[in-house]
């Protein structure tokens, strides 16, 4: 696919695979979509756990 991997919205590091991360993210008004990947590639802003741990 041709699309950039999701990045922390605080520090740009790239999000890997099987790392906990922190979204931040509208609660959908539609039910029932199964693409939760491409839903959170869309709509979300990501936060990776240290940048969220400096944050709290």
């Amino acid at each position: 696919m041709l699309f950039d991997p999701p990045k922390c919205m605080n520090c740009g590091r790239e999000i890997e695979g099987d790392e906990q991360v922190y979204a931040k993210l509208r609660y959908p008004k539609r039910k029932g979509f199964t693409e939760i990947k491409v839903y959170l590639r869309n709509e979300a802003s990501f936060l990776c756990e240290d940048c969220f741990e400096k944050r709290a």
